[in-house]
């Protein structure tokens, strides 16, 4: 199962959009550095490790380079620069929202991957429908998320209208 390291503005997002559940249905294994989890998570959000979360250390040489990175780039916060360390230890993609913390991980060749992705992995795995997705996206707005609305409407269409596409290939005539 691949591994992906996650902020705590993707977990937040899903858990607003009524996700979460389905999240941890995608054939993926969501991680996060255990400080970020100690700091940010654990008071509120215990539950997820029930769900399949998993907390992971950075090793000694990956600490070091998180200061480096901390240094390198002050915008993105240190518990979001712990993530791009774990990410870069494990040699996996990032999942993030946070624009900072993309630039920073794209500098530091780390593939980055958002909310939208998830959602679309969701769709694409048959867990949620495009109309599901439209609904969390709105509850996600209401609560007061930030995403690239007209991005995240746009990719829906696309994968509507290749759902389509796949469904019409599917239907074969029957010949007698």
């Amino acid at each position: 199962m691949q591994l992906l390291i996650s902020d705590a503005n993707i977990l937040i997002d899903m858990e607003e959009g009524r996700l979460i559940e389905q999240m941890f249905l995608l054939p993926y294994q969501f991680s996060v550095p255990d400080i970020l989890f100690y700091e940010e998570l654990e008071e509120q959000h215990t539950y997820l490790l029930s769900k399949g979360l998993q907390s992971i250390g950075l090793s000694s040489e990956t600490m070091q380079y998180a200061e480096k990175i901390i240094s390198k780039y002050p915008s993105p916060s240190r518990n979001d620069c712990f993530a791009l360390s774990l990410a870069f230890q494990e040699e996996c993609s990032l999942l993030t929202g946070d624009k900072d913390l993309r630039d920073a991980a794209e500098k530091e060749g780390v593939i980055v991957m958002g909310t939208i992705w998830i959602v679309n992995q969701m769709i694409k795995n048959r867990l949620i429908t495009a109309d599901e997705a439209r609904l969390a996206y709105q509850t996600m707005k209401i609560t007061g998320r930030r995403l690239p609305w007209n991005i995240a409407e746009a990719e829906l269409i696309d994968i509507e209208r290749d759902l389509s596409k796949d469904a019409a290939n599917s239907i074969k005539p029957i010949c007698e």
